[in-house]
């Protein structure tokens, strides 16, 4: 991101809200997301406001959003967290696993394809546009012998080492954010 952008006002965790999923590589957006508000010393509780999918901390420059909406139906949270804040999508940057990206590699994208991704295309299907930015945060294991599909290990439990690996990511992009 450079200086001829416009502001990010709010960063958008994707993942699955389920307790069962809580700590699974397909759930690296939302963790992000966690990560960032406790990072910043922030309220630690989200909100949630009435009839919405989405829940809400607010620091001084930032909204942090957790949709409550399963991966895959991300796209109505989105859109009712921009319409709530009256955001424009490219104020949005959404978090979320790259399957494609090795663990802990990560990058800052605006106006893209989903490539794939179920929460990003529906995402970009509920703004009717992909002019927002994305956070990807990669969760391919880094010494794999033969290339699994991403079905194989999105929804594992994040071991202890890849959570390290994960956390000493996560301190970087807080930098640059």
């Amino acid at each position: 991101m450079d200086k001829a952008t416009p502001k990010i006002k709010a960063l958008v965790g994707l993942g699955n809200p389920s307790k069962q999923y809580q700590n699974t590589y397909h759930n690296v957006g939302r963790k992000f997301v966690e990560y960032f508000a406790l990072s910043k010393k922030a309220v630690t509780k989200f909100l949630q406001p009435s009839n919405k999918n989405f829940q809400y901390c607010q620091l001084e420059d930032k909204l942090l959003i957790l949709p409550l909406t399963f991966m895959n139906e991300s796209g109505i949270a989105v859109k009712q967290a921009a319409s709530y804040f009256k955001l424009k999508p490219e104020e949005i940057i959404v978090v979320h696993d790259d399957s494609d990206m090795t663990l802990g590699k990560y990058k800052i994208v605006y106006d893209q394809s989903s490539a794939g991704h179920h929460g990003i295309q529906s995402t970009i299907n509920h703004l009717k546009t992909q002019k927002f930015w994305r956070l990807k945060i990669g969760i391919r294991p880094a010494q794999e012998a033969v290339r699994q599909k991403a079905e194989k290990f999105v929804l594992k439990k994040i071991s202890k080492k890849d959570g390290d690996c994960l956390h000493q990511a996560f301190d970087e992009i807080i930098i640059k954010l």
